[in-house]
C-alpha cells in the first residue's frame, strides 16, 4: 500500500523541471508514428466548451515527476491532460517535464497507447518490483489519483476506460466506444476516418454536435461555408438581374403601348376627329 507522502517543511527547496531530466538517451518506448499521429489528434480535438486554452494542459510523452520523496521517479504518459495550469504562451515558458510538487494539480485523465510490450504494465497486470518504483496503474490509480485512464489497443481496436471510483479504478461500460466526461461537456471515443493522410481507427474528443473538428476540418467547413455563401449571392444577383430584365421588358412594352396610342391618336386627327373627345 503506497504511504500517504508527508508534508514538507516550507524552507526545503525542491526540484524543478529545470533540474530534473527531461529525456533518457537510450530510453525504451518512445513515440512511433501512430503515437504521435495519434497524439496530434488527440490534442487538436480537445477543445473543453468550459476551460479556456489558456487554462487547460494538453501534454504527449512528457515526463511526469509524481513522487517529492523519489524526486528521479516519473512516469511519461502517451497523452494526459490537466486542468487549471496555465498553458505557456512563450517559446521560454515550455515546459521541459511536468513536475506535481512544482505544479500543484495532479493530471485529470491520461491515455496510454497500448503497445504489445507494455500491455502489462498500461493495464496494472504487472506487479511493482522490489526496491523498484511503482507501476504506472499503481502511480495513476493510487499516488496521483487520476480521476479518468483511458487505454487504447489499435491492434485489436479495442479501447478501456476506468474512472476512479474511491480508492480504485473501476471499467466503465462503453456502449458504441465512446463515453461522456461530464466535467468536461467533452467525451472521447473511436472514430474511423482519415488524418495526417493516414486512414483508421483513431481516438478523438466528440462534442454535444458530432466530433469535435481538426484544423483542416474547419478550414474546409469555412471553405464550403463560403462557397454557399458565394453560390447563394450569384443566385441573388441572377434573380436580381432577372428582375431588372423583366421590369426592362415591361418598360419597353408599356413604351411600345405609348407610342401605338400616340400614332392612332395622330390618325385621328388627321381624319378630322379629335381622340380626347371620343366616347
Amino acid at each position: 500500500m503506497y504511504e500517504p507522502i508527508p508534508p514538507r517543511p516550507p524552507q526545503e527547496t525542491m526540484p524543478t523541471m529545470y533540474d530534473l531530466p527531461s529525456e533518457l538517451v537510450g530510453e525504451s518506448g518512445l513515440p512511433d508514428e501512430f503515437h504521435c499521429i495519434q497524439a496530434d489528434l488527440l490534442s487538436e480535438t480537445c477543445q473543453p466548451p468550459n476551460y479556456s486554452s489558456e487554462e487547460i494542459l494538453v501534454a504527449s510523452d512528457l515526463n511526469l515527476y509524481y513522487d517529492p520523496r523519489h524526486t528521479l521517479w516519473y512516469k511519461r504518459p502517451d497523452w494526459y491532460m490537466v486542468l487549471g495550469v496555465p498553458n505557456a504562451t512563450q517559446q521560454q515558458d515550455l515546459r521541459l517535464s511536468y513536475v506535481v510538487w512544482q505544479e500543484g494539480i495532479d493530471p485529470f485523465l491520461i491515455v496510454e497507447l497500448l503497445s504489445p510490450g507494455t500491455e502489462q504494465d498500461d493495464l496494472g497486470q504487472r506487479l511493482r518490483e522490489v526496491n523498484q518504483p511503482p507501476t504506472k496503474w499503481e502511480v495513476y490509480e493510487r499516488i496521483l489519483r487520476v480521476p479518468y485512464y483511458v487505454v487504447y489497443d489499435r491492434y485489436e481496436n479495442h479501447l478501456r476506460t476506468f474512472q476512479l471510483m474511491g480508492t480504485r479504478y473501476e471499467a466503465i461500460s462503453l456502449p458504441e466506444n465512446r463515453f461522456w466526461l461530464e466535467e468536461l461537456n467533452l467525451g472521447l471515443g473511436l472514430w474511423q476516418g482519415s488524418y495526417q493522410q493516414t486512414t483508421g481507427l483513431w481516438l478523438r474528443w466528440y462534442n454535444s454536435v458530432g466530433w469535435v473538428p481538426t484544423r483542416k476540418e474547419q478550414a474546409e467547413q469555412e471553405h464550403q461555408r463560403a462557397e454557399q455563401e458565394h453560390q447563394r449571392a450569384e443566385q441573388e444577383r441572377q434573380r436580381a438581374e432577372q428582375e431588372h430584365q423583366r421590369a426592362e421588358q415591361e418598360h419597353q412594352r408599356a413604351e411600345q403601348e405609348h407610342q401605338r396610342a400616340d400614332r392612332l391618336a395622330e390618325y385621328l386627327r388627321s381624319l378630322g376627329v379629335d381622340p380626347d373627345n371620343l366616347r
